[in-house]
């Protein structure tokens, strides 16, 4: 069995994204990295994103070809603080699947991974 299916599939995933996207939604820091008014399409990027990873459906690749991750985000700064955020709002929504800690610990451990690839910039230590 993937991940995919041991979480529930595909309204696992989306309750997921809809949780995450619901704390950047109000986030001063990283909602100016979302240049759609709507944050729809980021969520169903991510979604497709998330469910073709762990063993669903391969639609993402389908519709955006190779996920390229950094080279995505190239665009954006991401530095400590985009990267704690991003991992704030991805932490209370990981929650909100009340996962057996197994499965919990499986899907935090590749999302935290992934925050820390994501970074492409360091901090400013005269800013700070």
């Amino acid at each position: 069995m993937t991940l995919f299916e041991a979480i529930g599939g595909e309204p696992a995933f989306r309750k997921l994204v809809d949780e995450f996207y619901a704390g950047v939604a109000d986030d001063p820091l990283l909602r100016p990295m979302y240049p759609e008014e709507d944050l729809g399409p980021a969520a169903d990027r991510l979604t497709l994103f998330l469910i073709q990873y762990w063993g669903g459906p391969r639609d993402y690749s389908d519709q955006r070809g190779h996920p390229r991750l950094r080279m995505r985000h190239a665009p954006f700064r991401i530095g400590a603080a985009e990267r704690d955020a991003w991992l704030r709002h991805m932490r209370q929504a990981v929650a909100t699947l009340d996962l057996p800690p197994q499965l919990a610990a499986t899907l935090w451990d590749y999302l935290e991974r992934s925050a820390y690839f994501m970074v492409n910039a360091e901090d400013d230590p005269a800013a700070g």
